[in-house]
């Protein structure tokens, strides 16, 4: 069976943006909000400092990572998916859609205002509506490159 190009690199960039996403839902952000905890010492200098690292490492990750996975994702919708192929689009939507409306706008605001209970656990959710949209999405993708 012969497997589209279109399809063959969204799989592959789906599932590389599933173990970034991975990393920062299970490493990273708990990371951050262990430091923006209540009683937390030196909360908000630590908080201010760590946020600013991670924003800056993870910056070239992001800009190379989700241009790719919108391309690949239309390049895909182009050539007609099919079903499973659909379902690693909707996945696809769900994590950049979570990233656009939530995770970055909430950033934002920690960045301007600092680590508010409200806020770190809106960034937190808005971060586990990406993991399942990454999941899904690469889900999907390995099913119609195998399908």
């Amino acid at each position: 069976m012969e497997v589209p190009t279109a399809l063959a690199v969204h799989a592959l960039v789906a599932l590389a943006h599933l173990g970034f996403q991975a990393t920062v839902t299970v490493l990273v952000y708990p990371a951050l909000a262990r430091l923006a905890a209540p009683g937390a010492q030196s909360c908000a200098a630590q908080w201010s400092e760590a946020h600013r690292r991670h924003s800056r490492a993870i910056a070239p990750l992001v800009a190379v990572l989700y241009p790719a996975l919108v391309a690949s994702g239309a390049w895909l919708a182009l050539t007609g998916p099919g079903g499973a192929g659909w379902v690693a689009l909707l996945g696809a939507a769900v994590a950049v859609g979570a990233t656009a409306v939530a995770a970055a706008p909430t950033h934002g605001r920690i960045g301007r205002e600092g680590p508010t209970p409200a806020l770190v656990r809106r960034l937190l959710r808005a971060d586990r509506a990406r993991l399942a949209g990454a999941a899904l999405g690469a889900a999907g993708a390995v099913l119609a490159v195998l399908g």
